[in-house]
């Protein structure tokens, strides 16, 4: 199983794999195929049909990072801070003390750049590993108006460097770049010593990570750009369940070998 040491020795020598899990099934089926499980906050979208991640709650998080690990004791386990959990340090050492108290997790996962800095210095400081996230950042969609590609121009760029730099020099042993443009998340990943995690930011980062409701074909409202499917899961899915009525009204089941 990876360790903090481990991933962060991955830079430059080995690319980082990672998919999200919300429950001890899915978890136990990716258990020591990826390098890291990430319990994301996405579960609001993907797991309860809503519309943003920011009505995720704390006690969520914990609880759906309690069954993954379950799942998958042989997987590092990144659990993400959900919105309104680390607005100030004393706020997100608290909480971030929970998830560590409750949950078996090696990490947790935090949004934002250099106006987040200290908050991930005091909970590094205080022997809570973080993951840093930049970027395109799904906690911040009301306040910039949606979900928007970064790193369009030079002066962004700039500003997502300087964020990946804050985040590493506050202890933050890996940083998401999510929604960047190809050439800027390049520059980003060259800039910082530490391994970048990449989703919707092209092959430049040290890894990629894609939410496995997507990746396994499963989420059908659309599927977003930068997904590849790797699975037409709903298909195969609806077309067991279909198989399943129809045996059941055929009484084709049970058959003999299913009776005591």
């Amino acid at each position: 199983m990876q360790n903090i040491t481990s991933i962060k020795n991955t830079k430059g020598n080995t690319i980082l794999s990672v998919i999200t899990a919300y429950d001890s099934l899915f978890a136990s089926l990716f258990n020591g195929k990826t390098d890291m499980i990430l319990v994301g906050d996405s579960l609001n979208m993907s797991f309860n049909n809503k519309k943003d991640t920011l009505s995720a709650t704390l006690d969520m998080m914990i609880y759906h990072t309690n069954a993954v690990c379950k799942g998958a004791p042989d997987t590092f386990i990144i659990c993400d801070m959900p919105f309104g959990t680390y607005t100030d340090e004393k706020m997100a050492l608290k909480n971030a003390s929970r998830v560590y108290q409750e949950t078996a997790a090696h990490a947790v996962k935090i949004e934002g750049g250099v106006e987040r800095a200290h908050i991930i210095k005091t909970l590094t400081c205080n022997s809570i590993a973080v993951v840093g996230h930049i970027g395109l950042m799904p906690q911040f969609v009301r306040s910039e108006g949606g979900y928007k590609v970064r790193g369009k121009t030079e002066e962004d760029t700039l500003k997502l460097i300087e964020d990946a730099k804050a985040v590493e020099e506050a202890g933050a042993f890996l940083i998401v770049l999510e929604g960047i443009k190809v050439e800027a998340a390049k520059r980003i990943t060259e800039a910082v010593s530490i391994p970048t995690i990449g989703i919707g930011s092209g092959n430049v980062t040290d890894g990629q990570v894609l939410v496995w409701s997507d990746m396994l074909g499963f989420f059908q409202e659309f599927q977003p750009k930068f997904v590849q499917q790797y699975l037409n899961g709903a298909e195969i899915v609806k077309n067991a369940v279909d198989k399943y009525v129809e045996d059941i009204k055929t009484k084709k089941f049970p058959a003999q070998e299913h009776t005591y």
